[in-house]
Order: structure tokens, then sequence, then C-alpha cells
């Protein structure tokens, strides 16, 4: 398995090209903890990340709980109103 470099307060995205989420709180060796806007810590096994690059994470949020992807969903919703 090959490792690569997270690390806290690198920001997660379910997509390229989709808004940010959330970010890391912590790097564990198996899993990630994220802080999901407006919703709070959420656990993330390393095998849920699709993608590491330049302090982005791109998770795959379809093996997220359904209460988590329904917050990502509405993550920005304060901002709007």
């Amino acid at each position: 398995m090959k490792r690569v470099a997270v690390s806290v307060g690198d920001q997660v995205y379910g997509r390229e090209d989709a808004q940010v989420f959330g970010s890391v709180l912590q790097v564990r060796e198996h899993e990630l903890v994220i802080d999901v806007e407006a919703f709070g810590e959420v656990v993330v096994e390393a095998r849920h990340v699709k993608a590491v690059h330049d302090g982005k994470i791109i998770i795959d949020v379809t093996k997220l709980p359904g209460d988590v992807r329904r917050a990502i969903g509405h993550a920005h919703d304060s901002e709007t109103e």
C-alpha cells in the first residue's frame, strides 16, 4: 500500500471539482478524523480516500453514513442565507 502525506488542516472534498466540505483534524495509521462543516467529527477509513495532492483530500462520500452525506450536501447552506 502506497503511503502519501496527509496533514492536519488539509481540506476535504468529495470530488476534484466540488467545494470543500471539511478539514483533517487527525491523521491515524489507517484512518482520518475530519471535521465536516456544520456536522462535526467523522472518522474516514484510509481505503475510502481516493486521492491526495496539494493539501487536498478527495474521499468517496458514498462510503460514509447517510447523515454525514446529507450534512456534506448542506455544508454551505448558511453561506447563501
